[in-house]
């Protein structure tokens, strides 16, 4: 099969490889039907991050079972699942308090684990744990609106799917760990596929005035069709003054959605006493000033997020019913072959997220 190989910055290649096979009884293989690259991936790709060289690459995939193990409750060869990028055993007390991610015996794909989603088959390890089972929510015939089978798919379907992978789950948490509530007044810092993700969570969860920083007209045009009210384009002392300026004593919820010091930093500013910022980005040279939050009440959640738990609670019903379309954050479709295209376009900001289309669901 091919598969996406990383062997240092800027040098992402598509290899041949053996195709997976099972190797305990909680796996599963599936057919990689969308795989896309994530912002997260470029810290690696960008020498920001430590990756082996050799180490397959990629983290988000869709595709259709072929083969599962002897212990393989959660799905069947021909079911059409989402493959979450934490690799998670389901039966932990993180996993049981519906915090996945942080599984006591799990992982990450595309990590050391050397499961990499940027191919054409995917070992999936604690499969039951694991995987959310698309083919089982069709059959239960309770969405409105829903499509009858996989086989059925649009384009667009497919690409709204694949965000539950990560993004749309990650903008989701950023949300739920910021305390978005009916009503409020979100800021949202990050304009990449997550935090678009994070504009639309917000309005999910009833916030009536979302503030998105960004200084990109394409990606402020997503912001918007996702539900933001308001476009910052300024950075930091200016950043916070245009906020203010905008709500009188700041945001009720603020969703970090970069992770670099100077995004956390003015996150830290823009929210009301007694605000919450929820943070999803992976935090590169972050730190937390105690008396900054002490004496403003400031509360700090979230962390990788358990996106598994977000799509079998409410995420997959929302795609499947076509109430909402995170897959406009694709801007470019590529096929395996052209992988390390999608990382250099990525890169250079030329698409907002780089999606692949790697087979179709029949095959």
């Amino acid at each position: 099969m091919k598969s996406t190989i990383y062997y240092g910055p800027r040098d992402v290649r598509v290899e041949h490889r053996p195709i997976p096979a099972i190797k305990e009884p909680g796996d599963l293989i599936i057919r990689v039907v969308r795989t896309c690259v994530c912002g997260s991936d470029l810290w690696p790709y960008r020498s920001q991050d430590v990756n082996s060289a050799g180490t397959p690459i990629g983290h988000e995939s869709i595709g259709v079972v072929t083969e599962v193990g002897a212990d393989v409750t959660a799905a069947k060869p021909g079911d059409f699942v989402i493959v979450p990028f934490p690799i998670s055993c389901g039966e932990c007390a993180a996993c049981k308090a519906g915090f996945e991610s942080s599984c006591l015996n799990g992982g990450y794909f595309g990590g050391a684990e050397g499961e990499g989603c940027q191919s054409e088959y995917l070992h999936v390890p604690h499969a039951n744990g694991t995987v959310v089972n698309v083919s089982e929510a069709l059959a239960a015939g309770d969405i409105p609106g829903a499509p009858a089978s996989p086989k059925d798919f649009s384009d667009e379907m497919l690409a709204d799917l694949l965000t539950l992978s990560d993004v749309m789950g990650t903008g989701y948490h950023a949300a739920v760990s910021a305390e978005v509530k009916p009503g409020d007044t979100a800021v949202v810092f990050g304009d990449g596929a997550v935090g678009l993700c994070g504009v639309l969570s917000a309005k999910l969860l009833g916030a009536t005035r979302i503030i998105a920083m960004s200084r990109h007209e394409d990606r402020a045009a997503i912001a918007r069709e996702f539900g933001a009210t308001d476009i910052v384009p300024e950075r930091d002392d200016a950043a916070v003054a245009r906020v203010m300026e905008l709500t009188g004593s700041g945001a009720d919820a603020v969703l970090e959605c970069v992770g670099s010091a100077q995004s956390f930093n003015t996150a830290l500013r823009v929210g009301r006493p007694g605000s919450v910022i929820g943070r999803v980005g992976l935090p590169h040279g972050v730190q937390i000033p105690a008396e900054v939050t002490f004496y403003r009440n400031i509360g700090i959640k979230g962390g990788p997020a358990p996106v598994r738990t977000y799509a079998r609670q409410r995420l997959l019903r929302e795609v499947l019913a076509g109430n909402i379309h995170p897959g406009r954050v694709f801007t470019k479709t590529y096929t395996l072959d052209e992988v390390p295209q999608a990382y250099a376009d990525m890169d250079a900001r030329r698409v907002i997220k780089a999606l692949v289309k790697v087979s179709e669901v029949e095959g």
